[in-house]
């Protein structure tokens, strides 16, 4: 038996035209809601907004937690190999159920063409020769043959028999059993088949009722043959498929139940699994948490003797060993502090001794000869030395013990900066410098401890003498919302590349063969940054070879206020950035003839300093430029607080140099 059919067999997916869409469907009014700027894209972005905002738990949800992931992953993939093998196996049932249908509907309707075969063969022609007489007898034959060769079929198949003359099949006598539409239940391609070839062919249909019957798929089976007055007809045998879609839909319930049961049972075994696993881990991560939090005697429980069990061992040992360094770290820190801090008590009365025998002998240098009246010189002078030195130990030994109170009350951080300028006024005689104040015409008042703010600005100051190669020190003042800000620039030496993050270490010189004409003991910036660590406040540096540096300290307005910015930045406008960032704009805008020659040429060196014959400033002038802080750019936004530089001055580039020592709480620039 030959198979010409072309129909699909029952659930294969049949073909459906649609209408492709075009431009100007969907895509171009998608296309505006997403756009910037346009109601539709606000409206989109709301709903977007409104979407997220819910699955946001879920999501860090999923971020943090392991355990989620694994059971949600084990879950997934458990589902899909669940859903590949329900589709194997219902694929293979239902294979197996057609080509079971199928043999036997062919083995049924073989023997139903032979017996039609066999009846017109035995049948005797109708009596008479008219052509409708005929017609009638064969009409008649017809439905005989149908209802003989459907009632052993019990419901289990119907037959069709249609004339092969013409396609009005109700003149031609169609017959059909069972109340089966034979117009709409035998496809068309099947009834061109039989009509062209002498073999059986077979096809899979919907079977239509007369009866209001809904249609039900099947096997239609069909050949055409010839009745007994040698009329061919078209013989159709039609086997519902009910059974096996019956048969079919209880497999896969049966599959789905059961797939889903080995999804929840894979996720809970999952779930198992992973929490023997995570929960030591867990455990592990609370510890570290507490352990870093000082908490140093907490330890993981360990059971067992498994790779965890192993692993909470290790754990263990290394926090065991890590607290051990600790102590003795710690121990070992108090053992210094509190050498130093007896060493500098114990020091204190034999200086004392020593100090008013120097001074006898320092009265007494006139009767002296010149070496012996020198040596009392340079004694008096390091006996000053030594003192400032037990001083600064002594201060930095409450520093390490937290023993530093801060006694704040508002000052005027004018009156600060007038006294220690009047200090150093006559270092910078003798180094021919000159200190300038701007910035000192309004109030700066701030809570602080005037006897700390001083010593920090003393340890500037005089640095910047030191340093500055006899040129002048500016000292800037400025004040914006909650922050007020004291700056010292000088136009010496400078800072070579990464000096900056050293400048504030204990005992740290730039040049150690530089000598310290005035004393110093070397913890000068340490003390004034643990100073400015008190205050909450940042004592900041900024230098370049050749260039000069700059150090700023930011203190709060108010004591125990949070710094959000300073109002004086960090780098100077006159740095050579800055300069060159100017000189390149006035250069642009003037032309790239006279850039080189014009004011931004001039701006290109070192401001002129007076010479050495300059009479001393007893007030010191304002000859410098104002440093007015920017209201618009007072902290709150998380930003720092920067001066806007004037008109054709360069930026404030420098801030982006020391933004990330800014932000630190104590703020250790450099020098």
């Amino acid at each position: 038996m030959s198979a010409g059919s072309t129909a699909p067999k029952p659930g294969d997916p049949g073909v459906r035209t649609g209408r492709a869409a075009g431009p100007g469907r969907g895509g171009s009014s998608l296309g505006r809601l997403l756009q910037d700027g346009t109601p539709g894209g606000r409206v989109f972005r709301l709903l977007a907004r409104w979407v997220r905002r819910p699955l946001l738990p879920a999501v860090r949800l999923w971020r943090r937690n392991l355990q989620v992931r694994v059971v949600a992953g084990t879950l997934l993939m458990s589902l899909g190999v669940v859903l590949l093998l329900g589709l194997v196996v219902i694929g293979q049932v239902r294979n197996g159920l057609l080509d079971a249908k199928e043999k036997a509907a062919q083995s049924q309707a073989a023997g139903g063409f032979s017996a039609a075969q066999d009846r017109a063969a035995t049948t005797p022609p109708a009596p008479g020769g008219q052509t409708g007489g005929r017609t009638g007898a064969s009409v008649n034959w017809r439905s005989t043959l149908v209802e003989q060769l459907a009632s052993g079929g019990q419901s289990a198949f119907n037959v069709v028999a249609l004339s092969l003359e013409t396609g009005d099949t109700a003149s031609r006598g169609a017959r059909a059993s069972g109340e089966v539409d034979p117009t709409t239940s035998i496809p068309a391609d099947l009834r061109h088949n039989v009509a062209q070839g002498t073999s059986t062919f077979q096809t899979y249909a919907r079977i239509h009722y007369t009866s209001g019957k809904a249609s039900e798929p099947g096997l239609v089976v069909g050949k055409r043959l010839n009745d007994a007055d040698g009329i061919p007809y078209e013989l159709y045998y039609l086997f519902p498929l009910t059974q096996e879609e019956d048969s079919l839909a209880l497999v896969k319930g049966t599959l789905a139940t059961a797939g889903l049961f080995v999804v929840v049972l894979l996720g809970a075994i999952a779930w198992l699994v992973v929490r023997q696993v995570v929960t030591p881990v867990r455990m592990a991560a609370g510890i570290a948490e507490r352990l870093s939090a000082g908490r140093l005697q907490e330890r993981m429980k360990v059971t067992g003797e498994d790779d965890i069990a192993r692993l909470g061992e290790a754990f263990n040992k290394m926090a065991q060993n890590l607290q051990l360094k600790i102590q003795q770290l710690e121990d070992l820190s108090r053992m210094q502090r509190r050498f130093v801090s007896d060493v500098s008590h114990e020091l204190r009365t034999p200086l004392t001794t020593v100090r008013m025998a120097a001074d006898v002998i320092h009265d007494a240098r006139a009767d002296f000869d010149p070496v012996t009246a020198r040596s009392a010189e340079l004694l008096g002078d390091q006996l000053d030395r030594f003192e400032s030195l037990l001083a600064d130990l002594l201060e930095i030994s409450r520093f390490d013990a937290g023993a530093a109170a801060l006694e704040a009350a508002p000052i005027d951080l004018r009156e600060v900066v007038r006294r220690v300028i009047g200090g150093a006024e006559p270092l910078a005689e003798r180094k021919g410098s000159r200190i300038v104040v701007v910035g000192d015409e309004q109030p700066v008042v701030a809570e602080a401890d005037a006897r700390r703010v001083e010593r920090v600005l003393r340890n500037l100051v005089v640095n910047a003498v030191e340093h500055g190669e006899g040129r002048d020190v500016i000292v800037r003042l400025a004040a914006a919302g909650g922050a007020v800000a004291i700056a010292v620039r000088d136009y010496g030496v400078g800072l070579k590349p990464g000096e900056a993050t050293r400048v504030f270490n204990r005992f740290w010189r730039a040049d150690p063969a530089r000598a310290r004409t005035t004393g110093g003991t070397g913890l000068g910036l340490s003390i004034a940054v643990e100073d400015a660590r008190l205050h909450g406040g940042w004592l900041q540096a900024w230098g370049e070879p050749g260039g000069g540096s700059q150090f700023r300290l930011t203190l709060p307005r108010t004591a125990d206020e949070p710094l959000r910015g300073s109002p004086i930045p960090l780098e100077p406008d006159d740095s050579r950035r800055n300069r060159a960032q100017a000189a390149a704009g006035a250069a642009k805008g003037a032309g790239a003839g006279d850039g080189a020659s014009g004011p931004a040429g001039r701006l290109a060196a070192v401001p002129v300093q007076p010479g050495g014959d300059r009479p001393a400033l007893p007030v010191p002038p304002r000859q410098m430029p104002r440093a007015a802080a920017d209201p618009t750019a007072l902290p709150g936004s998380g930003a720092r607080v920067v001066a806007r530089p004037a008109e054709g001055e360069g930026g404030d580039g420098g801030e982006a140099m020391a933004s990330t020592r800014a932000e630190r709480e104590d703020g250790t620039g450099g020098r």
